[in-house]
């Protein structure tokens, strides 16, 4: 079987980390072996608009097997953005799609490794206290990407000037490399969702399933 590839197309810069979540759950279903590409579309001398062109110059400038297209659901319903992407997908392409939608913002989905995220700060033998949340209700959290720069702004340590100057953003991406099990958040109805439609896609593309 030849190298596949895969392309994420996200809201934003800073979803691109959702590629470490998509890669583990790839290994957890098929032995093939995936190129993970992120459509960084930011820097073209005319920037797509719409979802549909979104989508449709992902697919043609990131040739891929399997397209990811990434929305947060926000203030909407998980059904409403499928729709939204499903339409959108429709007019753009035909490739293989797999929606990609935490309820809120994708950050929810890094906030339950208390050890990685010190580790991300900096200061892996940090003794501040983070009270993560409960990951039942992680999905519940009003905007868990603030809350998310908060904790990697506590466990760094760093005050005054130094905390300042520290980039939750940068140190957002290398949680997501840190992080090597997403299995906690099987529990999350939202994640259960992308998982199911990831594994229906990779036997749609003919992926071997894991044995």
């Amino acid at each position: 079987m030849h190298a596949m590839r895969y392309t994420l197309l996200a809201d934003g810069s800073s979803d691109a980390v959702l590629r470490y979540i998509l890669n583990w759950l790839i290994e957890r279903h098929t032995t093939a072996c995936f190129e993970p590409q992120w459509a960084d579309l930011r820097k073209l001398p005319k920037v797509p608009k719409t979802l549909t062109e979104r989508i449709r110059v992902a697919v043609s400038l990131y040739p891929c097997d399997l397209l990811f297209v990434h929305r947060d659901a926000e203030r909407e319903s998980c059904e409403k953005r499928i729709a939204e992407i499903q339409q959108a997908v429709s007019d753009a392409t035909s490739k293989p799609v797999v929606c990609v939608i935490p309820v809120r913002m994708q950050e929810a989905w890094l906030i339950f490794d208390e050890i990685a995220i010190r580790r991300a700060a900096g200061c892996p033998n940090g003794k501040m206290p983070l009270d993560l949340p409960d990951l039942s209700r992680i999905e519940n959290e009003p905007d868990p990407k603030t809350l998310l720069h908060t904790l990697l702004r506590v466990a760094s340590g760093y005050h005054g000037r130094r905390a300042k100057q520290f980039q939750p953003n940068v140190h957002t991406h290398r949680l997501g490399e840190l992080i090597t099990d997403f299995g906690p958040l099987r529990r999350l109805p939202a994640f259960q969702a992308l998982e199911s439609d990831l594994v229906h896609a990779l036997r749609k593309i003919g992926c071997p399933a894991l044995t």
